[in-house]
């Protein structure tokens, strides 16, 4: 496949695939004998892979020991291993603050509703907890 096909098949840009190829984001692509690129199906199962863990929020430079770890052979596998397992735990943890943060969104929306419908606008502290202030126009304390 051409760069321009790959291009349109991850709709992503293809000055975003030769960067991923020139800092080692993925290896190096095939080449035809005139020096174009021509992805095969190794190639395009790496750019899926680069897609798939920046997506996951992957860090650039993780990425790259990664495939330079893969270039190194099976003695690098436990290596490989474990930046995956640090990269899950990673994740976990971001997930663990979106839940926390959507907790809390959900809690002031489900207040906001409560108030159109009623015209009184409250807050339970409690449920609260962690927010530096209440708005200006808190009239109760829910119980």
């Amino acid at each position: 496949m051409t760069i321009k096909e790959v291009s349109e098949k991850y709709h992503i840009t293809q000055d975003t695939l030769r960067y991923y190829e020139r800092v080692g984001m993925i290896p190096k692509v095939t080449r035809t004998l005139s020096g174009i690129r021509n992805y095969q199906p190794e190639d395009l199962g790496w750019v899926e892979l680069a897609l798939c863990m920046r997506n996951a929020g992957l860090p650039v430079e993780v990425m790259i020991e990664y495939v330079k770890l893969c270039q190194q052979g099976d003695d690098t596998i436990p290596a490989r291993l474990q930046l995956l397992l640090d990269q899950r735990e990673t994740l976990l943890e971001q997930r663990e603050q979106i839940d926390t943060t959507l907790e809390r969104l959900n809690y002031k929306i489900s207040r906001y509703e409560e108030a159109v419908r009623t015209g009184v606008l409250t807050w339970d502290k409690q449920e609260c907890k962690g927010n530096v202030a209440f708005p200006k126009n808190h009239e109760q304390e829910e119980s």
